[in-house]
């Protein structure tokens, strides 16, 4: 399982809030810290909306992006952090001068976020640094992703695929959570889920279903300023989550082959019953169901499963109550 935690835009600018960031994510044991690379005069322009009107000190959405930079020394920093606490460094460009600025501070990867899906001249962009790309499939149909695969394909670039809602919060009877299946079995290639619920589950789920890649907002506090905020996991719900995670991703790294319980021969010595009688009888009765009882353990008289054959069958002997009962104690 490949766990990305993306920081987006919630470090607002602050250099020193993304590194903190990256700092904070690393102990919760993430793959990849990710972050967007937005360069405004290359990506926006004044008549671009704001998805939800959050911000009093931006008047334009091009103003928040621009507020949103970082330079090119200052995103090596961020890399080189990376680096030093041995987690990958992951970011979506959203523009080709986002890719240049991108491959100066040097990726393995790209991820492309559920806009850019219909973007061929910025994947041709990436498609040209010869480097794999994780692609979110928010809001694209099954078709528009056949034609992105189709230029991927072409081009020879190694790609992955997110099932993902493009909602935030995104409610549970939106998760798509079918989808992971329908993927893997479209494009036969590593197939994950990128969440924006805020909900713990929504991935655990998802690692479940199949998912290989996980992908997640990440935020201090929830109630911190924000487009996205709503819709992250703050740092102590991610640490639980990857535990939850790499346990479950344990679980079904070892399929368990109930064609042989070999294992458990000790515990069904234990746990498993013998047949015995309830009640005191006298030599030469029959043995009716309602004389019956089991008891632990197992092997000290007639197994439970094998209650039948002693039905109507006559007693040699007197027996007490809660006595074992045992195929020569009859005729």
């Amino acid at each position: 399982m490949y766990i990305i935690a993306e920081v987006g835009q919630a470090h607002e600018g602050s250099l020193g809030l993304a590194l903190s960031y990256i700092d904070a994510l690393v102990e919760t044991g993430v793959d990849a810290v990710k972050f967007q690379v937005h360069i405004a005069e290359a990506e926006s322009s004044k008549f671009e909306n704001f998805r939800v009107k959050f911000s009093q000190q931006d008047k334009t959405r091009f103003d928040y992006w621009k507020r949103m930079e970082f330079s090119l020394d200052q995103w090596k920093l961020l890399k080189q952090r990376c680096d030093e606490k041995e987690v990958e460094f992951l970011a979506s460009p959203f523009s080709n001068a986002a890719v240049d600025l991108l491959e100066k501070v040097g990726v393995k990867r790209y991820k492309i976020g559920s806009g850019e899906v219909n973007n061929f001249l910025l994947l041709e962009k990436i498609a040209k640094t010869g480097k794999p790309v994780i692609l979110s499939s928010g809001m694209s149909s099954f078709e528009e992703i056949d034609r992105t695969v189709e230029f991927l394909k072409k081009r020879e670039v190694g790609f992955s695929i997110l099932q993902c809602t493009t909602a935030y919060p995104t409610k549970p009877e939106d998760y798509g959570l079918n989808v992971i299946k329908q993927l893997t079995d479209r494009y036969k290639v590593s197939v994950g889920y990128s969440d924006h619920s805020a909900r713990l589950e929504t991935c655990i789920a998802a690692t479940a279903m199949g998912a290989e890649i996980l992908e997640f907002h990440a935020v201090f506090d929830r109630r911190s300023f924000g487009p996205d905020a709503t819709s992250s996991l703050e740092i102590n719900e991610i640490k639980s989550l990857v535990k939850a995670v790499r346990n479950i991703e344990s679980s079904l790294n070892h399929p368990e082959d109930k064609s042989n319980n070999s294992f458990f021969s000790s515990l069904k010595s234990i746990f498993e019953k013998s047949l015995s009688v309830n009640k005191d009888l006298p030599e030469g009765h029959k043995l009716t169901f309602e004389d019956l009882e089991t008891k632990k353990p197992k092997g000290y008289g007639i197994e439970a499963a094998n209650f039948e054959e002693v039905l109507d069958r006559e007693l040699k002997r007197g027996m007490k109550q809660w006595e074992f009962l045992n195929r020569e104690d009859f005729f």
